[in-house]
């Protein structure tokens, strides 16, 4: 079979395509059932005020809250009016009110995060918004003398509430129609006061004593927003754990943060089930940007996600990440958990959920310490998803950071620890001398997750202590740092074999496993002031040539790489024809909605980038070659017979329970 022409391959993405929609509609809302009801994101085209809200009142809808941040308003809308609704010049786009959901001993050694401790460098003063399950008063988050709470503010966007704030504090948060009014810097300073917490020892003084409890660091009266699924607490602890509860005589491991000086802003969006929307994640990304002046908020970390369902310039959770981007907060998303995933053939390509998809935000696949200190065996977990992105076709991940079998802090009674009490650590992990029982007890304070939602936690942490050293890094010199300066060095491939099904897989680090590289903290911060002024750092995008072969990367005209020779214009691979000699992007393109590629193997058999590496023998980065020289694909069919991208990944949860040995 001959490859396909230009003209051919034209003809039959017209001939395939779905039906056509309307434009502004989301495809997912097209075949909404008419006679139902539908919570719905509509974003205008200019700020919407109390006109447009009317004008989706007058088609039966009714108006539920704005999104300044993207010109949007969530509403419920009789399905039966979407199209008019669509029709009217004023709107931008309408898409539904999605689902999203919830995606340290060996963790910090792994990304060298002592180079910044013992340098001073903690993330002091820095402001870390964890938009998540929500964080529990935890002696663990307070202050280093122990005195007060580093949970600085707390907003809960599932069951929301102003119960118990002061009149300045509800004036600010409830005025306007976005729900934070524009003066909410100077009304809501009374939050962060410290909360006062009589003297804790760190105990216990001998093997076997009973340790004391700490008293609760409470927060302000009616903003609390506790942890009841048990993922934002994990979350948290490995951004800026203290390690309190493993601090004592006889302890011989400490599970320290990567940032332990962080101030934290809880902002609860998924529920102890681990869900939440994108309005609600849409609302907690505004507060963090309108709160940024308070608690100069740098970073906001996201370990959720969903499917992709259209393309990142549209989507509103992509939009939201943007605009909190722009407003000069780091946005650190997990890339999802989907890396296994081979139901359309694609041995776990085309996975990224969103808004991991969008080019201006890190995003971060996870790695496995292998439990050693060292890197050098370090290993891609296999559930870890890979690039690049539906639609779009950015390349993603960023970079990889420690997220396999990583202990941080338990919210005990929550719902994962409640479900999965063989993820409670035993005392004697970290403790010795243990007698009697508690040689066997269980630690009340620490619990052990997996995922893609671990390494951004690390990533988010990293990103803190590196804005620290340096209060004058924008986000994208953040990411260029992080991934300019990240561990190159890994395998042509790795293996492993799920104990519960015996299923054996095989991984191969190339650009849409690894991304950039292993994240260094030391080694980005010994740059941390000396980055390039200029640019953006966003994410480049792969682009086939059918008349080529080949794929290479297209970047933003401003973007930074440029600057810093990282990528240019050339060939990702190598002169062998990248697809192989059959059909490349198929008989069926449409960005999503249909088969990107062939029902032939997209890659072939042929090594992607074999000795001849993209960049050339020369190092991209620096001394050392940016994705190494060994072959990246391997021999083994990377997409299969099957869409890449297919519609959807069946699950955007960003963490695993058991993890992977």
């Amino acid at each position: 079979m001959k490859k396909l022409s230009s003209t051919l391959l034209l003809t039959a993405i017209v001939s395939m395509a779905a039906p056509q929609q309307q434009p502004k509609l989301s495809a997912d809302l097209a075949g909404a059932d008419p006679q139902s009801t539908v919570q719905v994101i509509v974003q205008w085209k200019t700020t919407p005020d109390n006109s447009k809200h009317q004008k989706v009142v007058k088609q039966g809808g009714t108006w539920r809250s704005t999104l300044q941040s993207i010109k949007g308003g969530v509403y419920t809308v009789p399905a039966s009016a979407l199209s008019n609704l669509a029709n009217d010049p004023d709107v931008a786009y309408i898409a539904p009110d999605r689902p999203v959901h919830a995606k340290l001993d060996y963790t910090a050694a792994a990304i060298n995060a002592s180079a910044s401790w013992s340098a001073g460098w903690t993330g002091g003063g820095i402001g870390v918004a964890v938009v998540d399950s929500g964080i529990n008063p935890d002696p663990n988050l307070s202050s280093a003398a122990g005195l007060s709470s580093r949970i600085v503010f707390s907003k809960d966007f599932v069951n929301p509430t102003l119960a118990g704030m002061s009149a300045a504090t509800t004036s600010a948060v409830s005025a306007g129609p976005g729900g934070i009014a524009d003066g909410v810097a100077s009304t809501v300073s009374a939050l962060a006061a410290p909360v006062g917490l009589g003297p804790v020892g760190l105990g216990p003084v001998g093997p076997g004593s009973v340790r004391p409890v700490a008293p609760a660091l409470l927060l302000p009266s009616g903003v609390t927003a506790p942890d009841q699924f048990g993922h934002g607490e994990h979350v948290a602890g490995i951004i800026g754990a203290n390690a309190f509860s493993s601090s004592c005589p006889n302890c011989t491991r400490s599970f320290v943060g990567m940032a332990p000086g962080v101030s934290l802003l809880n902002l609860r969006v998924l529920d102890q089930n681990g869900s939440g929307s994108d309005s609600s994640v849409i609302a907690a990304i505004e507060t963090a940007i309108l709160l940024k002046p308070v608690y100069n908020v740098r970073v906001i970390n996201l370990s959720l996600g969903r499917p992709i369902y259209e393309s990142y310039t549209l989507d509103p959770l992509c939009q939201a990440v943007e605009a909190a981007w722009k407003a000069g907060i780091v946005v650190v998303v997990a890339a999802g958990n989907d890396g296994r995933d081979n139901s359309f053939g694609t041995q776990g390509y085309g996975t990224i959920t969103a808004p991991g998809n969008d080019p201006y935000v890190i995003t971060v696949g996870a790695m496995k310490t292998m439990s050693t200190y060292t890197r050098t065996d370090d290993l891609i977990a296999t559930y870890s998803s890979k690039g690049p992105s539906q639609v779009d076709h950015i390349v993603k991940p960023d970079v990889v950071a420690p997220g396999n079998l990583v202990v941080s802090l338990m919210a005990p009674g929550a719902t994962l620890e409640t479900q999965y009490p063989g993820n409670d650590v035993q005392l004697s992990y970290y403790e010795s001398g243990l007698k009697g029982s508690q040689s066997t007890a269980t630690s009340t304070h620490y619990f052990i997750l997996s995922g893609t939602s671990m390494a951004a936690a690390v990533v988010s942490g990293a990103a803190a202590d590196l804005i620290a050293a340096n209060p004058a890094l924008s986000p994208d010199q953040v990411k260029l740092l992080l991934m300019k300066t990240a561990y190159k060095t890994f395998p042509p491939s790795s293996t492993a074999t799920d104990p519960t099904t015996g299923q054996t897989f095989v991984d191969y680090y190339d650009i849409f496993t690894i991304g950039a590289g292993y994240v260094d903290l030391g080694a980005a911060l010994a740059s941390a002031r000396a980055v390039p002024a200029g640019g953006t750092a966003q994410s480049p995008v792969a682009n086939y040539d059918p008349n080529t072969g080949k794929v290479t990367l297209a970047f933003d005209p401003s973007s930074i790489w440029g600057l810093q020779s990282v990528w240019d214009e050339r060939s990702v691979w190598d002169e062998q024809s990248v697809w192989g000699t059959q059909a490349v992007w198929g008989t069926s393109v449409l960005n999503g909605e249909q088969a990107v590629w062939d029902e032939q193997s997209v890659w072939g058999t042929q090594s992607v980038w074999d000795e001849q590496s993209v960049w050339g023998t020369q190092a991209v980065w620096g001394t050392q070659a940016v994705w190494g020289t060994q072959s990246v694909w391997g021999t083994q069919s990377v997409w299969g017979t099957q869409s890449v991208w297919g519609t959807a990944s069946n699950s955007a949860e960003n963490v695993t329970i058991q993890g992977e040995r």
